[in-house]
């Protein structure tokens, strides 16, 4: 707890928030807002320098993911996460690739970091599931500015409206983000990525067996959902190519994850975390 006051709170249970974080949709939308903090050159270099995503890119995706869970569900331990990034940044420091000395803890670039996620999820969700209305989007970006306080990141450094992020949006787009060496890695269909490392023994054992047979598809259905689901302006400003005939494929893809997710039972629809709040919650109501 903050000394002399209260913890931040997360977002309200039954908000837009609590209820797009935790449906495994949102799966397919965190890859494009993880390529969008790593084309900030600093950001970018961080994760060039200090991360381990290509030596265990599965075990730092569950960890992201877990890590996002607690910000929304975790209730009393979502501060309690923030604080951990937090501690877990401040040694991150060194020199972006214009020479630029940076420290992971840069309201400039921490803020980045956070900010990406709204407009990610705003356009995602045109092809998962539905539009924003103008409320939701208002209630969306209120709810991910509670996000921002346990992450530890003060009012003055975020933007405090709708009204305020696009302008602060476009001028990232425009003066800061570049196709930094990790977004090329990221999304190039032959980079190298070991099979899982997390589940079961045989089915690590089978993973590792069909590894070769199983990547080249994979990579390629990373990169497509990546900048698929990338707003089209963030796209443009790191120069990625999306063509009329991906955006066809695109929505066909939607249309069917539109069908088949809502469809499916709640323990197979919500990731475990959001499962149990969901739970939680109705039982105390």
């Amino acid at each position: 707890m903050k000394p002399g006051g209260q913890d931040p709170a997360p977002p309200p249970p039954g908000g837009v928030l609590w209820s797009v974080a935790g449906d495994v949709r949102a799966l397919l939308m965190l890859p494009a807002a993880l390529t969008m903090q790593v084309a900030h050159p600093a950001v970018g270099a961080g994760v060039d320098e200090h991360s381990v995503f290509r030596t265990d890119p599965w075990g730092r995706g569950e960890r992201s993911v877990r890590s996002v869970q607690l910000w929304v569900y975790g209730g009393e331990a979502a501060a309690d996460e923030g604080r951990r990034l937090r501690q877990l940044h401040k040694s991150i420091r060194g020199a972006d690739a214009h020479g630029r000395r940076y420290h992971a803890l840069d309201p400039q670039y921490y803020a980045w970091v956070h900010a990406t996620g709204f407009p990610c999820y705003q356009h995602a969700l045109r092809y998962l599931a539905r539009p924003l209305t103008d409320a939701q989007e208002r209630q969306l970006y209120a709810e991910w500015l509670r996000v921002g306080r346990i992450l530890g990141i003060h009012d003055r450094d975020m933007p405090q409206t709708v009204e305020e992020f696009w302008p602060y949006y476009r001028k990232m787009l425009a003066e800061e983000i570049e196709a930094t060496v990790v977004v090329r890695e990221l999304l190039a269909p032959d980079s190298p990525v070991p099979a899982p490392s997390l589940g079961p023994l045989p089915v690590r054992l089978l993973l590792r067996a069909l590894w070769p047979h199983l990547l080249p598809p994979l990579a390629r259905f990373r990169s497509f959902v990546t900048v698929g689901f990338m707003p089209p302006d963030a796209r443009e400003a790191i120069g990625l190519e999306w063509s009329d005939a991906q955006e066809r494929r695109l929505r066909r893809f939607g249309r069917v994850v539109r069908v088949v997710v809502p469809s499916l039972p709640e323990r197979l629809r919500y990731l475990p975390r959001a499962r149990a709040a969901r739970a939680r919650y109705r039982a105390d109501r």
